[in-house]
């Protein structure tokens, strides 16, 4: 007797941990290629130098990584899948080489706890922000109100130099982007579930959107969390 292979088709929930299967993986390796260049640069005197004592390149690199995540997040569905890709990764080079500053300035004990601590949290918010069955699209005007008003505070603590108002700051941050994991993988989830399988090309632009999405996310809440464990070298 014959018997033949019947190909079932892919439910939302295949579709949708492909989806989020990808989102994943190249955040993860935006991170390490940031974690990478971090450590190059932070070891390696010569460069640092350029970097660090030059402020016009320094801000220069910061306005790039800014005008990269702007062009990815309102241009991605224009570009290319190769275009995307290469600009996440772009951006999370330039990302290593700002943030190997933090190398120099605090312990390693204190980089490696407050990583730990961050992953933990990152792991467990995004884990309930796919599981839960609560909506919470009402915690996005929320988080983003939240959102500006530490980004409108840490631009007056650089002037009243407060450590009072960068506790708090520091605090609310924390709460910022741990409510943003769960929210942004929510979003992730849902677009994963309407995402058109059949359509590489546009499953690959909204991975990379997810990854640079859930990336942004975990390296402010890590930056956050520092400034609670980061003790300083000197």
């Amino acid at each position: 007797m014959n018997f033949q292979t019947i190909s079932q088709p892919r439910t939302d929930v295949q579709a949708t941990n492909v989806f989020l299967r990808g989102v994943y993986n190249w955040m993860s390796l935006g991170l390490g290629l940031t974690a990478l260049v971090a450590y190059g640069v932070a070891t390696t005197p010569a460069i640092a130098q350029v970097i660090f004592s030059n402020p016009i390149l320094f801000w220069g690199l910061i306005l790039a990584q800014f005008g990269l995540v702007m062009g990815i997040s309102g241009g991605v569905h224009r570009m290319s899948a190769g275009t995307a890709t290469g600009l996440f990764l772009l951006y999370s080079a330039l990302n290593g080489a700002t943030l190997s500053s933090i190398l120099m300035v605090y312990t390693a004990a204190s980089i490696f706890k407050a990583f730990i601590v961050c992953t933990g949290m990152f792991a467990a918010m995004s884990v309930y922000g796919a599981t839960t069955k609560k909506d919470l699209t009402s915690w996005g005007s929320f988080l983003f109100m939240g959102l500006i008003g530490i980004i409108i505070a840490s631009i007056v603590n650089i002037f009243m130099a407060s450590s009072a108002l960068d506790f708090v700051i520091s605090g609310i941050g924390v709460l910022i982007f741990t409510g943003l994991t769960a929210f942004d993988t929510q979003k992730l989830k849902v677009m994963g579930e309407s995402a058109p399988m059949d359509d590489t090309l546009a499953v690959r632009r909204g991975t990379i959107l997810g990854a640079l999405t859930l990336y942004l996310d975990f390296i402010n809440l890590f930056l956050f969390m520092l400034r609670f464990f980061g003790s300083s070298r000197d």
